[in-house]
């Protein structure tokens, strides 16, 4: 009975394509060309493009069943980002907001390498990603863990560093492009080229970081092993029992 319950459960699988359209795409085109009087208006067109994302991030997270620290740290940073804009505040606080989430994040993974959990084994080096067991038997067999940890480290404190990178950029990108007041219609159109170029500006290249990151540890990986990289992937394990 538990086997058939857990085949049933949902597994994840990354759809960046449609997390691009809802979380940027059609959110900046809602802000941008509907926040006009004669069309939505400003409010409401800010509560419909918040609501894409903010409902797709709600889905994913009752659909998978699964405590995601980032995907809440997420939706919590598109609720203030309404709040922001619904309640007219001051724009320097929509600067700091966009500065406070990956800035919080970055934070996070250099405190927790003082835990028995560092962040960097949720995010990068788990059983999701990697053959964890395989890898683990082959650096106790070759004396090789202590050495890993040192690099593992490493790669954690780079980490952090990409958070730390979007997060300074976030906050002058919200300094630069969004300086009218909250609430009106040119806030809208700010705030959806905002979104526009923070994907160019800042997603791409965090996301080079982090596979840069990846690669480190691939190589450290396979320096101390000898593990190709089929071996090293979380899938190798089960390809090879079928």
């Amino acid at each position: 009975m538990t086997a058939t319950t857990d085949s049933r459960t949902p597994t994840h699988k990354p759809r960046p394509l449609i997390d691009l359209a809802i979380s940027i795409l059609i959110p900046s085109f809602i802000l941008m060309k509907l926040s006009g009087e004669h069309r939505l208006g400003a409010d409401g067109a800010l509560i419909l493009a918040l609501a894409f994302p903010l409902g797709w991030g709600a889905f994913e997270l009752i659909k998978y069943r699964k405590f995601n620290f980032i995907a809440l740290l997420g939706l919590i940073s598109v609720a203030l980002t309404g709040g922001i804009g619904l309640l007219k505040l001051d724009t320097q606080w929509l600067a700091v907001k966009e500065a406070l989430i990956p800035g919080l994040i970055g934070i996070a993974v250099l405190v927790s390498t003082r835990t028995r959990y560092p962040l960097i084994r949720t995010l990068l080096f788990n059983k999701t990603v990697l053959n964890i067991d395989k890898i683990h038997d082959r650096l106790e067999q070759g004396g090789h863990v202590e050495h890993f940890e040192t690099r593992l480290m490493r790669a954690t404190y780079w980490l952090s560093g990409t958070f730390f990178f979007s997060s300074f950029m976030n906050y002058v990108l919200a300094k630069w492009i969004v300086v009218s007041p909250a609430g009106t219609e040119a806030f809208n159109d700010e705030l959806g080229r905002m979104t526009l170029l923070s994907y160019p500006m800042i997603a791409i290249p965090s996301m080079v970081m982090l596979m840069a990151i990846f690669y480190y540890l691939w190589k450290t990986i396979h320096g101390l092993t000898g593990l190709s990289l089929e071996e090293i992937m979380a899938n190798s394990g089960q390809e090879s029992q079928s």
